[in-house]
């Protein structure tokens, strides 16, 4: 596998620099090591000490540490592997609370998310937070310290500057990247920005849904014009934030827009439009295969517009991919996707497999394929037994060729923005009476996906008409195009779903049938310990 440059120096972050551990207040992040600075006596006027500290950012979104296994890890109070990462996290939050996955672990905080009994006190309610918020304040330290001004007088050649002003705008990328992960769970937080004192006593100020809202988008469009530009497949920018990723995450917000701030204007869905428009003129692909996207050597692919990187070799973790591979198998189904372990924990509930089986020709659908049928025990009965639901096996450990990855972790990586997705979101938009596409091209991208579904052969079986283009046909197939990507939670929200009495699913809210929650379990609550330790936030509603 052709590494991206950033994973080849991550040996280089653990012996130089940048384990900083979160604290309560979010601004008072310090390094582990007293010896260590995020100041003049880390940069320099030489590259190396600016790519490392770039390449710390991006590790922190697919590992819990600086050292191998989430070792010395960078929030301190949270296991590394499970809840102190990204993704796991993430997935979880995103994906638990649905009807693709129902986890029959017993882990604290785990069972809270199906029936809907979390409270600001849920481990993984609170790591997460941590974890977004120290990516946030870990690229501002990098942006306060490399203004013009700071690189003049450190004596930086014009070439170099040039390269930093590149990096600064992928640092603000992945910023806003965590900042929308805030606004998209929690709604509202604190809001670290340039001018933010880090390191200090200061208590960061609470900021609402519209501040997180209009500080993304700001950032996005301002940070545009020194992201490079867009890079279709492998190269040497793979796994780098660019202009295309930036547009990607612009319209994912966009399109949320008026569920985070409590509003009914087209506005959002014209400016989402604009910005799928972008991506897709930008030349990227479907994935002939659907499998394709999901294996080790899916860097190949030209579908992908950001992923986020895994290497079983040189940057292993117990969350990211190595999670989504081994907890979806126990021994009987381990070797389906060649899973580095088995740890039999999640499975899809009975009314996620009928969101395939409800259509005629779902059988020609290779992504049913990955609906794992052996257990043939579909209703969870008793949480306790794994091989109770259906495992959705998406995530493999081999490649595009069968190869097996050798490697006692997973290798590959997990698409945090696809062409797949933008299509999905272009229909949508349209079919909210945004301005900028049409219906008729809404159509065609739909139906792209569908005969990618069946196969790279000129099928057509799966293709809809344009009068079964409807918005409860869309949620539907995002199910189907998205199922175990961390999007679930967030349709559901977006088409008022989650918490209704109308749209259940099995032991949702705690009973086996499923019933209607509280609505305030749209959103998660600010952690209680951060409640505790700064007096400028304000709990979210009915979390009190």
């Amino acid at each position: 596998m052709k590494r991206i440059k950033y994973l080849t120096i991550i040996s280089a972050v653990a012996l130089a620099m940048l384990s900083l551990s979160s604290c309560t207040n979010d601004l008072n992040v310090t390094p582990l090591a007293t010896n260590i600075s995020t100041a003049a006596t880390t940069f320099n006027n030489t590259a190396t000490p600016y790519i490392e500290y770039l390449a710390k950012i991006y590790a922190g979104f697919s590992t819990g540490g600086i050292q191998g296994e989430d070792n010395q890890v960078d929030i301190s109070g949270y296991d590394g592997g499970s809840q102190a990462g990204y993704l796991r996290p993430l997935w979880n939050l995103e994906e638990l609370p649905t009807d693709e996955a129902m986890c029959c672990w017993n882990d604290p905080g785990v069972p809270d998310f199906h029936s809907f009994t979390w409270t600001s006190s849920n481990v993984y309610v609170e790591a997460f937070y941590a974890r977004l918020y120290y990516q946030i304040t870990i690229a501002t330290a990098f942006l306060q310290q490399t203004t013009d001004a700071q690189l003049a007088a450190r004596n930086c050649s014009t070439s170099l500057i040039d390269s930093i002003h590149t990096f600064r705008a992928e640092a603000r990328f992945l910023r806003a990247l965590s900042y929308d992960n805030v606004l998209d769970l929690y709604r509202s937080g604190v809001l670290v920005t340039d001018a933010s004192p880090i390191g200090s006593s200061t208590l960061p100020p609470y900021a609402t849904a519209q501040q997180i809202f209009s500080y993304i988008t700001t950032e996005l469009n301002a940070c545009q014009s020194d992201l490079g530009a867009p890079a279709i497949g492998n190269g040497p920018t793979y796994g780098h934030a660019n202009q295309a990723a930036a547009w990607s995450l612009l319209a994912r917000v966009y399109l949320n827009a008026n569920t985070y701030l409590g509003t009914s204007s087209t506005q959002y869905y014209d400016s989402c439009l604009t910005n799928c428009n972008k991506v897709i003129a930008a030349g990227y692909q479907l994935e002939p295969t659907y499998q394709n996207l999901f294996v080790t050597d899916n860097y190949k692919s030209k579908e992908m517009i950001f992923p986020n990187i895994y290497d079983g070799t040189n940057l292993t973790t117990w969350g990211g991919l190595m999670f989504l591979e081994c907890a979806m198998v126990d021994g009987t189904n381990q070797a389906v996707i060649d899973a580095p372990g088995a740890w039999g924990g999640d499975r899809a509930v009975q009314e996620f497999v009928g969101r395939f089986t409800e259509e005629t020709n779902y059988k020609l659908d290779q992504r049913y394929s990955m609906v794992y049928q052996g257990f043939k025990h579909p209703s969870i009965d008793d949480n306790t037994q794994y091989e109770q639901g259906t495992p959705l096996l998406k995530f493999a450990n081999y490649s595009s060729t069968g190869v097996k990855n050798t490697a006692s972790f997973a290798t590959g990586a997990f698409p945090l923005f696809r062409l797949g997705d933008i299509y999905l979101m272009y229909a949508e938009a349209v079919l909210r009476d945004g301005t900028g596409g049409t219906q008729a091209q809404a159509l065609i991208y739909i139906n792209a996906l569908r005969d990618r579904a069946e196969g790279s052969s000129g099928f057509t079986d799966l293709e809809i008409t344009s009068g079964q283009l409807t918005l409860p046909f869309i949620l539907e197939e995002r199910a189907r195009e998205m199922f175990s990507e961390a999007t679930r939670r967030t349709d559901l929200v977006r088409f008022g779903d989650l918490t209704s009495s109308t749209y259940l699913w099995q032991w949702k809210g705690g009973i086996k049938n499923g019933q209607g929650v509280d609505s305030k379990y749209n959103v998660y609550p600010l952690p209680a310990t951060d409640m505790g330790a700064n007096p400028n936030l304000k709990q979210n509603p009915g979390y009190n």
